[in-house]
C-alpha cells in the first residue's frame, strides 16, 4: 500500500510530465531565467529572535480544510507585518488544495523571501519553482535517492535558489550533509503516515553540522514547543497549521514569537 508520501510525490511527477508537453524544459528554464532575482531565504534565519516560517496552507491530508477563508495575498501581507522571517506557500493542488499560482501572487505582494513548498522530485520542478518567483524549493530527502537529491541541489543552486532538505531520521541528516545541503529541516510529522512526535527534534537536531541552517518543521503550536526547539539548536521554526487555524493568523504569530 503507498503511503501518502509516496502517492503524492508520484502525482506531481505526473503532473510535471504534463505540464512539460505544454511547456517544455527549454523553456521553463528561459522562464526561470527572466523571474525576478531571487531573495536570499537564508539570511532571514541569520538575526536574533524567533525567526518563523510562516506558512500559507489552505488544507492538508492529515487536518482536512484548514482555513476556508484563504487569502494567500492578504494573508501574507499580514504575517510580514506581525515578523515573520520568510513564507512558505503550499502549491500542492490535490490533497493541499494549493496553487503555484499563489506563491506568484504573494511573491508580488510581499517583500519576505518565499519557499516553494510542493512535492519536488524532478528538475523541471525546480525549474518551475523559480519561475514562479521561489527563492527556495523544500526538497523531501524520504522520495529523493542519493543522484537526485545531489543533481536537485545543484540545479538549485545554479538558479540562485536555496534548497531546504527536510529529514526524518538520523540517515536522511546524513544523505543531506553528504549530498551538498546547507539548510537542513527536521519534520516532526512522518510523511508516511502523518504522525507527529515533536521530541523528534531534540534527538536528531544534534547530528546536523553547525554549519547548516537548521529549521525546525511541524509540531510548532504554541511557544513553549517554538522555546524548547530554539534551545536544541533550531534556526529557524516552519509553523503553519497553528497560524492558519487561528481567527487571527497574525497575533498568532506574534504569540508564538513571545518566548
Amino acid at each position: 500500500m503507498k503511503n501518502i508520501l509516496q502517492e503524492l510525490s508520484e502525482l506531481r511527477r505526473a503532473d510535471a510530465a504534463e505540464r512539460e508537453k505544454a511547456v517544455s524544459m527549454p523553456d521553463m528554464m528561459r522562464l526561470a531565467a527572466a523571474a525576478p532575482s531571487p531573495r536570499d531565504f537564508a539570511t532571514a534565519f541569520l538575526k536574533d529572535g524567533v525567526n518563523v516560517i510562516a506558512e500559507l496552507k489552505r488544507a492538508s491530508p492529515s487536518e482536512g480544510m484548514i482555513r476556508e477563508d484563504f487569502r494567500p495575498v492578504a494573508l501574507a501581507r499580514e504575517l510580514e507585518a506581525s515578523g515573520a522571517a520568510a513564507l512558505s506557500v503550499l502549491c500542492e493542488p490535490h490533497r493541499f488544495l494549493g496553487d503555484e499560482a499563489y506563491l506568484s501572487a504573494v511573491r508580488d505582494a510581499t517583500s519576505l523571501p518565499l519557499l516553494y513548498k510542493d512535492f519536488v522530485t524532478t528538475r523541471y520542478q525546480v525549474a518551475a519553482a523559480r519561475a514562479a518567483g521561489a527563492d527556495a524549493v523544500l526538497l523531501i530527502a524520504a522520495v529523493l535517492d542519493d543522484s537526485t537529491l545531489a543533481d536537485l541541489l545543484g540545479l538549485a543552486r545554479e538558479m540562485g535558489l536555496r534548497a531546504l532538505v527536510e529529514t526524518h531520521d538520523k540517515d536522511e541528516i546524513l544523505r543531506a550533509v553528504d549530498a551538498g545541503a546547507g539548510m537542513i529541516g527536521v519534520n516532526c510529522r512522518n510523511l508516511r503516515d502523518f504522525s507527529t512526535d515533536v521530541t523528534l527534534l531534540e534527538r536528531l537536531i544534534g547530528c546536523i553540522p553547525r554549519s547548516c541552517i537548521r529549521i525546525a518543521e511541524s509540531g510548532m503550536h504554541d511557544a513553549a514547543a517554538i522555546a524548547r526547539a530554539k534551545d536544541a539548536g533550531a534556526d529557524g521554526f516552519l509553523v503553519g497549521t497553528a497560524l492558519m487555524r487561528a481567527k487571527s493568523p497574525a497575533s498568532k504569530l506574534v504569540e508564538l514569537m513571545n518566548i
